[in-house]
């Protein structure tokens, strides 16, 4: 189809032959992946970073080698390997447990969701591990004192107070989150924002202004999730006093 009669906001709008459903259906799985991979993340920084406080030597272990191993190898290779490497291994489990048959497929949404979350998860650990020896350790001692359980503790004194010390790096690394989704492009199986981007751009030949179409609305969601963060972070810090 020749293009080229067109005015270019034209092309963002709805229907079969221009690209601005897809644009918009591309971001909104760019912001499900994120949400979802940064939600594991958190879950998985929350257990690294038990682990490596643990005192247990063999859980420290693991805690290092798990971040150590994350953060030094490129997050594109990462999800490669976790993406088909896994799913792989998953179904071949599966299969000689005899729980599924030959034409069991892993769910590509929730294996990209667990690769990223895997990832993100090493560096929410050291976000968070430094968070929670940020906490006063006296006031968990005084909670232990009148006899409240592990996860009343944690509940009601660990918890509010690490995520107080927490959100400014968790901020960040949500930031980086989506746009480490924009890495879901190269599997094959997704059309989130930069593939229908790539896509809309290779049909009409324009570039630049597709191009820009894109990093325009990673620049919104960074924006958005900035303001949100910034008003998490009055909330949470509200009667504490500044220096």
């Amino acid at each position: 189809m020749d293009y080229g009669d067109r005015s270019l906001f034209s092309l963002l709008a709805y229907g079969d032959t221009v690209f601005g459903d897809e644009i918009l259906h591309g971001l909104w799985l760019t912001i499900q992946v994120a949400v979802c991979s940064y939600a594991l993340g958190f879950c998985f920084g929350l257990a690294g970073a038990g682990a490596k406080l643990s005192g247990k030597k063999w859980l420290m272990r693991i805690g290092d080698f798990y971040t150590t191993v994350i953060r030094a190898l490129p997050e594109l290779l990462l999800l490669l390997l976790l993406y088909y490497t896994g799913t792989g291994q998953l179904k071949a489990m599966l299969l000689g447990l005899g729980l599924v048959d030959e034409t069991f497929d892993v769910s590509p949404f929730a294996a990209a969701v667990v690769s990223l979350g895997f990832i993100e998860g090493a560096y929410l650990t050291e976000v968070l591990r430094g968070a929670i020896q940020s906490v006063p350790k006296g006031q968990l001692e005084a909670g232990r004192a009148y006899g409240m359980p592990f996860f009343l503790r944690f509940r009601r004194i660990l918890f509010p107070q690490m995520i107080r010390y927490a959100l400014p790096g968790m901020g960040n690394i949500w930031l980086n989150a989506t746009k480490d989704s924009s890495y879901i492009s190269v599997l094959g199986a997704f059309t989130d924002l930069l593939k229908s981007g790539s896509m809309a751009a290779s049909a009409t030949k324009h570039y630049l202004f597709f191009y820009s179409t894109i990093a325009g609305a990673f620049l919104a969601l960074s924006i958005v999730s900035m303001i949100t963060f910034y008003l998490l972070e009055r909330r949470v810090n509200r009667g504490v006093r500044r220096v």
